[in-house]
């Protein structure tokens, strides 16, 4: 399984609430140049958090990438989320290339969790790991790219 975990990109301060927090125009930016390093490959799906930073970093993803299938929203990326809870989710996905598009804390935790190493991500920070089963401790981080 090849797994890429990409953190949002950076957001305005000021909304509402956290869940309805937009990217910024460096955000944006930023998005652009982690998705970059994703051409070429052929993601099976796309899992993004339900909040609008998330949703939007998927979407420019998604497009730069040309990806024709939609993005899958789910609650369980959202940034209060357990790692182990991910996991579990993972496990029950029978595809080989997902890209995770979540937040802090939860983003670096997982990779810690994955890997048995501390990590920090950024605002657009790209993981990728790779290992026969998402399991505790049983995935290889094969490169970890900041925007």
């Amino acid at each position: 399984m090849k797994l890429w975990v990409l953190r949002h990109g950076e957001a305005h301060h000021q909304a509402p609430t956290d869940a309805e927090r937009e990217l910024t125009e460096a955000g944006r930016a930023e998005v652009l140049r982690s998705a970059a390093h994703l051409q070429g490959l052929a993601l099976d799906a796309i899992y993004a958090s339900p909040y609008v930073r998330a949703q939007q970093t998927a979407k420019l993803v998604r497009d730069a990438l040309g990806h024709g299938e939609p993005m899958r929203t789910v609650a369980w990326l959202t940034p209060d989320q357990s790692p182990s809870a991910v996991i579990t989710q993972l496990e029950a996905i029978k595809l080989e290339n997902i890209l995770l598009v979540s937040h802090q804390p939860l983003v670096s935790t997982l990779l810690g969790l994955l890997d048995n190493h501390e990590h920090h991500m950024g605002t657009a920070s790209l993981a990728e790991l790779d290992g026969e089963w998402p399991l505790a401790g049983l995935m290889t981080l094969k490169s970890l790219r900041h925007a």
